[in-house]
């Protein structure tokens, strides 16, 4: 598909808007508004049964085990999060930064060796639930210090940046300022930001941990999208967003710096991006860090949502070298996601990045194939350096990357952020891609991708019950509107809609996290919804039969206490696995800890190895009893 564009995002104007299809109304006013979902010829919905079944059609191709399945158990659950948007993704739709949605983190706060979860809103209240053990989970807000209530929250990460055995919990937001909660004990947690120093208030959006300088303390990375708001502020106190929010990075002056702070080890931060030469003003939603070069010190790859990716090498700790053009040649152009892992089990760390703008360039003609197609896009500022698209680099044996995103079938339709963990346990990480639209736009899948055995990328999402979703839902009741009263300048009005109405819109999964909710031995998915409660997808591998796995915590000694920035290998026989421990789960969400090995058909485990960030080598080769969480702990010299 070629598209002659401007590089603002031209679907999301309020001219496609008022193109989408309205079903007749009454022009007769109703105390009882009428339901009916937006929009009525709903494509999305419409081609769910042709999708399942030619999906089903591939089974052939799979030389991996799929026969397993995944069941929403968030009734069951105990989770009662609903996730609730500014208006200006709702009632005053616009096309703005808002609709980019809210992380799920995961973390063990209260120290029983469970994995809590933590999901964050814009309006209303931030949720803690303590992990029961069985499946369920018990809401802990109350009392933990974290509710944040009404401030427009983005995301957070979780992070012993005090060095004390818990984790600690930074959270970014939207113009309200950013904070830093200190982890007091028992899921309890204290409001440090003045004295830390880290409360910029600005459109902040991811955050990441890492201990760029190796001086054995967290230090932190906080990206800025850039100015999409104006002063007037609506309900909950959210800032208005400017009509022309999507057009934000052609206006110098809307350009906000992405931070760096230094950890100075005394519960201080100091802001030294500047200082480093780490000059980033792209509009980025988040980051993630690596070490591509193998000098132990942690790199930065910062994506940016309309524009050029910027890898960062990292210079000993002094400062910083934008390497991008060197290793690679073509970023997305719309970049919301990012992971590095090994998808191919050679010891080597390939990278892939979603890419949710350039697919709001273009509804698919035929959904069922256009939607496993590249979008070309001509742009009137730039491109040249740019792949609309995912884009997915596999490295080589000599550092240098190949961008094989087509040939291994990782492209898909509006993907936001992406998991990556062993979901059938057979060796292979596989990827879950938080993928869709809400209101006003058409219902889109979410993509489960499984690794065929280290070659390519295959779906299975309607293959392994992800979708469609729990009692085929596709729409929530949103808002009410009357035309032939208070609301007749509302968009659907002017479009044409009459009377009162129950405006339903499509559901839709911005991201996710991969943990082991239930410690049976395999991987579940929880998402973080838009306007909705969050799926709880529980897995049923490990009751379908025996699943070979190992799960490792650090703790770091020299290195920081995390052991973020480890390289960890697991050998049985001739084969390995490798791990690099950054915390991160693709797009404002952390994923999967401890860190989680599938071993196939292993049944027992040779060696353990860590690289640790401090240069330690430790390889550990008692105590490896599979299907158990273990610690290894660093050396202290």
């Amino acid at each position: 598909m070629t598209v002659r564009v401007p590089a603002l995002l031209l679907s999301l104007s309020a001219c496609a808007l008022m193109a989408l299809p309205l079903p007749a109304q009454s022009d007769e006013p109703s105390a009882e508004p009428k339901r009916y979902e937006y929009p009525a010829d709903d494509i999305g919905v419409a081609t769910l049964e042709a999708r399942q079944t030619a999906q089903l059609r591939t089974k052939g191709l799979f030389r991996v085990p799929i026969d397993f399945s995944f069941t929403d158990r968030q009734p069951e659950s105990g989770i009662d999060f609903l996730h609730e948007s500014v208006d200006d993704s709702l009632r005053t739709w616009k096309p703005a930064h808002y609709d980019h949605g809210n992380g799920v983190l995961v973390a063990d706060v209260d120290g029983d060796q469970r994995m809590d979860l933590y999901f964050l809103t814009q309006i209303g209240s931030n949720r803690l639930y303590r992990n029961l053990g069985d499946g369920t989970f018990e809401e802990i807000t109350e009392g933990s210090g974290l509710a944040v209530a009404d401030r427009i929250s983005v995301t957070g990460a979780f992070g012993d940046y005090d060095d004390d055995g818990d984790p600690d919990l930074f959270l970014t937001t939207v113009r309200m300022g950013n904070s830093l909660y200190e982890n007091v004990g028992e899921g309890r947690f204290r409001d440090v930001t003045e004295r830390a120093g880290v409360g910029y208030s600005g459109h902040s959006s991811g955050a990441t941990w890492f201990d760029f300088d190796l001086d054995g303390d967290l230090d932190l990375f906080v990206t800025n999208v850039g100015s999409y708001t104006h002063e007037e502020t609506g309900r909950g106190g959210f800032y208005l967003a400017r009509e022309d929010a999507f057009a934000g990075h052609r206006f110098p002056e809307r350009t906000e710096r992405s931070l760096l702070y230094r950890n100075l080890g005394d519960g201080h931060f100091e802001e030294v991006s500047e200082e480093l030469g780490l000059n980033v003003t792209a509009w980025t939603g988040d980051a993630t860090f690596t070490d591509l070069n193998g000098d132990r010190y942690p790199d930065l790859y910062v994506l940016n949502m309309q524009g050029d990716d910027h890898y960062y090498e990292n210079q000993a700790g002094k400062g910083w070298k934008d390497r991008t053009p060197e290793l690679f040649q073509l970023t997305s152009w719309g970049a919301m996601g990012v992971k590095f892992f090994d998808y191919d089990n050679d010891l080597d760390l390939d990278l892939v990045v979603t890419d949710m703008h350039s697919d709001m360039h273009e509804e698919p003609v035929d959904p069922l194939r256009d939607e496993k197609l590249k979008v070309e896009i001509e742009m009137d500022d730039g491109g040249e350096d740019n792949s609309p698209g995912n884009t997915f680099y596999r490295q080589g044996g000599d550092g240098s990357f190949a961008e094989i995103s087509d040939a291994i079938g990782v492209e898909n339709f509006w993907p936001w952020g992406l998991s990556a963990g062993d979901l059938n346990a057979d060796g292979y990480p596989d990827l879950f891609v938080a993928s869709s639209m809400n209101f006003p736009f058409r219902y889109g899948v979410n993509s489960v991708m499984m690794n065929n055995g280290g070659t390519n990328f295959l779906d299975a999402e309607f293959i392994l019950g992800v979708e469609p979703r729990r009692d085929g839902r596709t729409h929530r009741d949103l808002f009410t509107v009357d035309c032939n009263g208070p609301d007749e300048g509302h968009l659907l009005c002017r479009s044409g809609l009459q009377g009162a109405a129950l405006v339903a819109g499509t559901l839709g999964t911005r991201t996710s996290a991969i943990l082991d909710i239930e410690g049976d031995g395999d991987l579940d998915i929880v998402t973080g919804e838009f306007n909705d409660v969050p799926q709880v997808l529980i897995s049923d591998l490990a009751q379908r039969g025996d699943v070979h796995w190992l799960a490792i915590d650090l703790t770091g000694t020299r290195s920081n206490r995390d052991g973020l920035g480890a390289r960890v290998v697991v050998r049985s026989g001739d084969d390995h696995w490798l791990r690099f421990n950054e915390g991160k789960s693709g797009y404002l969400s952390q994923s999967s800890m401890p860190l989680w090995f599938g071993l196939g058909e292993h049944t027992t485990v040779d060696s353990v190895e860590v690289l640790w960030p401090s240069g330690a080598r430790q390889v550990v080769t008692e105590g490896l009893e599979i299907g158990r969480r273990i610690e290894i702990v660093e050396p202290a010299e």
